[in-house]
């Protein structure tokens, strides 16, 4: 298992072209959300086999992985992981406990970018890791082997009710920004989740980098054609920041946006409502 003290992994995903912005953005940015669920949110989770024998689906932002343990720390109420976060030089079997059941296969990228993903606890060689899949809050036990672990510095907080995005840099503040956060019917989900993606999408507006998190609508099975992905994403009017007016996705101000485009990929996000 490789060891390195610093992040140095890339945070960007390849370029992608706009239609792939807008499966991403969709649900923030006005377009009507849809409430059946895709065909990557269709996909079975595993048989009652034996481990390792049924087919299972891969853990990305498009898929549903049932059976996977879920992340107590509702609300925060576990805190912020400590910063470790690991890389599958290959695709790694994920199961439901140390040496249990197979329930999904998390692969080695994700949104043409390298997957990491936040260590929330550890069995003797055994890591347990926030998925990006649905359902919310989907975690899974994988081995030490094979596995690539860096340390980040930073993490990020978003406190829905105060609309505010905090980010922290070693413990200690590093910006601290109103944001947009969303409405009523289309909240915000709550939770430990984590920084899945950095893309650059061809068309900068409605912004110029969107980062998808490891977590979706609750309430929306899909929008603008996507799989209802969450992400911090800048906003070109001002005046919706300090409102509660987005379908799930937290809209950020330039300065933030930027700020935050220095966060490894696989940073922890503690969304607290």
């Amino acid at each position: 298992m490789a060891t390195t003290n610093a992040p140095r992994y890339s945070r960007h995903a390849a370029l992608l072209g706009a239609a792939a912005a807008v499966l991403l953005l969709g649900g923030c940015g006005g377009a009507a959300p849809h409430r059946t669920a895709s065909a990557g949110e269709r996909s079975a989770g595993p048989s009652a086999g034996g481990a390792g024998t049924a087919k299972v689906p891969e853990a990305t932002t498009f898929t549903t992985v049932r059976g996977a343990p879920e992340d107590a720390a509702r609300d925060g109420a576990a805190g912020t992981p400590d910063g470790t976060v690991v890389h599958p030089i290959r695709p790694a079997p994920v199961f439901d406990r140390p040496g249990g059941r197979r329930i999904a296969t998390l692969p080695s990228t994700q949104l043409g970018g390298p997957t990491w993903v936040p260590v929330v606890e550890t069995s003797g060689d055994w890591r347990r890791v926030l998925l990006p899949s649905r359902p919310n809050r989907a975690s899974g036990w994988v081995a030490g082997t094979g596995l690539r672990t860096a340390h980040t510095p930073y993490s990020v907080r978003v406190d829905v009710a105060k609309r505010r995005l905090t980010l922290l840099r070693s413990g200690r503040r590093a910006g601290r920004w109103t944001v947009a956060v969303g409405g009523a019917k289309t909240p915000t989900p709550a939770g430990r989740t984590f920084i899945m993606a950095s893309v650059l999408p061809a068309k900068k507006t409605p912004s110029p980098l969107v980062l998808p998190l490891g977590t979706h609508s609750a309430t929306l099975d899909t929008f603008g054609g996507g799989p209802g992905t969450v992400a911090l994403h800048g906003w070109p009017d001002a005046s919706v920041f300090g409102k509660a007016v987005t379908h799930g996705c937290v809209r950020v101000p330039a300065d933030a946006l930027k700020a935050l485009s220095r966060v490894p990929l696989g940073s922890p996000v503690l969304i607290t409502a």
